[in-house]
């Protein structure tokens, strides 16, 4: 079996043997998780952004959706960036004199987070006076088993489908049944350029599956909005998904702001007004039925208090059903109106299989990030629709996968990536991207892209510095900047280096000249592959005090933090330096393309180029680099 899974010709063996990779993944994780939970001390959680350790605990109350919640905020290590997103389940401990921990016996879900404060749903009030009981607690990730089952469940419906839709679509994806298309004339659309106009024709014209490959800053937002609002003239309704709740808050936004009424399933991760305007829970409680249901569930919860006194439990028995029988006609009517309404349901991957939409089906899904998402996770909302537009790039990041014997099998290839092969026919590539000098473009366009990219002229020269290169590469080599190890979630770090980088920055600020650099708002980007080079950048930042007027300009992050953003200034530390040549997942390519591909006006890379440029692409890489310095 080659990496590929290509030497598989049956799409169901195919998707069965995705199936079996799916499962090692799960047990490995979950066996991961049990030994981190059982052996990693609370200050490693902390760090790694898995736990928050003490909370205070705010108030507790009835959701929109009758959900019991309670607030908690983190009293400390408020820096360290955390790991909680809506939908994770979540469990409390408590942690004795010596050390130990005890877990509540409950698992809760996060409803809404922000950067110290989060909203966690409550299995019952049990758990709520529970954790009101305890002096002191903290809360942490809990293993994601849904997730999992989701996509266990997905997959199996796909397996075993017959003479259906899907059935069809998995056939046409993974075997040798040809797509087809709709003929009518091509739409013109003048505002975009040709490649966007070609690709959002291709949606168009596709009955069954449409790709929009976007390389970086080719506008593939600007083309996916314009496909989803073009099918709006032909459909009345349309599922858009992505892998995280970051890709569809920013999708939703564009959308909202051309017009469309969006339904966003699931709490957005960018929380702004304008974001929560246009999620369920908000849409329900401005509902005008929403007063009625709201008294309804109350006297509700007021009978069942009096039920357990014991006097005349039949009577308020039947209260308690005739009033339930009146709540759920009123859910059902307030639900009715919020979906007729909406022209887009907005949702992650996972998220499409929530409860409020059993049973819909739409005519298209659009899935945004699908070079980032398991083949598995995408069938979950492919099964609710007709056609499918997958739209990404499978020369940026890919997929996490943890257990390296899933991901050598094949577990990381997409199903982007198995269309793109099967079906090329269904592919458009973006090819005008607008973010980059054309310097900082060349090197990804030639080693990734085939050098089919070319640079919008309105941003081929940009530059902050007359004269100056837009590329450089600061190589550490012996100036005593070594790696250090420091444990599994962190990997490496390399002082000297960071310091080093932030010396460059100082003086790079200081080149284009204070004032200057606030007036135009120049924002930089400290970019490293490795939490632990991050955390530290970050650290020397916030005590320098030459940054304080800075300070909101600079976001310091790993490459996954940075996919989709982009800054006038990118400085990125490689960390790696070791006589034996060993880069570790500097070896992934793909993570690579997303660092060098942020900036937009400068890119700056610090690294030791005689451990790197063992690696054939960071030879080439240094090589381009010195190239251009010549030519100044």
């Amino acid at each position: 079996m080659n990496k590929e899974g290509t030497s598989i010709k049956s799409p169901v063996l195919y998707l069965q043997h995705h199936y079996e990779l799916l499962k090692l993944e799960y047990e490995y994780e979950k066996e991961q998780f049990q030994q981190q939970t059982e052996l990693m001390g609370i200050g490693r959680k902390i760090k790694g952004g898995m736990c928050w350790y003490p909370l205070s605990l705010g108030r507790s109350y009835y959701n929109a959706l009758n959900q019991l919640v309670i607030e908690v905020e983190r009293k400390e290590d408020k820096e360290i960036e955390h790991l909680f997103e809506y939908g994770k389940p979540v469990c409390f401990f408590t942690q004795d004199m010596s050390g130990k921990l005890t877990y509540l016996n409950f698992v809760a879900t996060v409803n809404y987070v922000e950067e110290d404060r989060m909203v966690v749903i409550l299995p019952d009030a049990n758990a709520l006076l529970t954790l009101q009981s305890k002096e002191v607690v903290g809360v942490q990730l809990y293993f994601d088993e849904t997730s999992y089952r989701l996509m266990f469940e997905a997959l199996k419906q796909v397996i075993s489908a017959k003479n259906n839709r899907l059935a069809e679509l998995r056939d046409i994806f993974h075997g040798t049944q040809p797509v087809s298309t709709f003929s009518f004339q091509p739409v013109r659309f003048p505002w975009l350029n040709a490649t966007q106009d070609e690709a959002v024709n291709k949606v168009l014209h596709a009955k069954d599956v449409a790709i929009v490959h976007g390389p970086p800053g080719t506008g593939k937002t600007t083309t996916l909005v314009e496909a989803i609002y073009e099918t709006l003239h032909r459909e009345n309704q349309v599922l858009v998904c992505a892998q995280s709740n970051m890709a569809v808050d920013w999708i939703s936004e564009k959308l909202v702001d051309r017009g469309v009424s969006v339904l966003r399933i699931g709490n957005p991760s960018r929380v702004n007004d304008k974001m929560l305007s246009f999620t369920y829970e908000r849409r329900f409680e401005s509902h005008p039925d929403y007063p009625q249901l709201w008294s309804i569930r109350k006297a509700i919860r007021e009978l069942y208090t009096r039920s357990r006194k014991g006097n005349d439990r039949e009577s308020i028995r039947q209260k308690i059903n005739s009033l339930k029988d009146r709540a759920t006609e009123l859910e059902i009517r307030i639900n009715e109106s919020l979906f007729s309404e909406a022209r887009v349901i907005a949702c992650t991957l996972v998220g499409s299989a929530n409860r409020l939409l059993t049973g819909q089906k739409f005519g298209t899904v659009f899935i945004d990030e699908a070079a980032q998402a398991l083949e598995a996770a995408c069938w979950i909302p492919i099964r609710k629709a007709d056609r499918v537009v997958l739209a990404g790039d499978h020369c940026q990041l890919p997929p996490t996968v943890k257990n390296p014997e899933a991901l050598r099998a094949g577990l990381g290839h997409t199903l982007m990536q198995a269309i793109v092969k099967n079906k090329p026919e269904v592919v458009s590539l973006l090819k005008v991207q607008y973010r980059m000098n054309d310097e900082i473009m060349r090197f990804s366009s030639d080693w990734f892209y085939g050098g089919m990219l070319q640079s919008a002229p309105e941003v081929k020269y940009r530059s902050i510095l007359d004269f100056d290169t837009p590329i450089e590469w600061v190589n550490t080599e012996g100036m005593d900047c070594n790696e250090e190890f420091v444990g599994e979630n962190y990997g490496r770090i390399n002082k000297p280096e960071a310091e080093l980088s932030i010396g460059q920055l100082k003086e790079y600020i200081t080149k284009i000249g204070r004032e200057r650099f606030l007036e135009e708002r120049i924002d930089v980007g400290l970019i490293s592959p490795y939490k632990a080079q991050v955390q530290y950048l970050r650290q020397l930042v916030r005590k320098d005090t030459f940054f304080k007027p800075y300070r909101s300009l600079i976001t310091i992050n790993t490459v996954d933090g940075f996919q989709g953003q982009e800054r006038d200034v990118i400085l990125i530390s490689l960390v790696r330096a070791n006589e034996e040549g060993q880069i570790g997942f500097l070896n992934d390519l793909r993570r690579m393309n997303v660092a060098i591909t942020r900036a937009r006006m400068k890119l700056i890379i610090l690294g030791d180029a005689s451990t790197l440029t063992r690696h054939a692409f960071y030879k080439k890489l240094y090589g381009y680099i010195e190239s251009l310095h010549e030519s100044y």
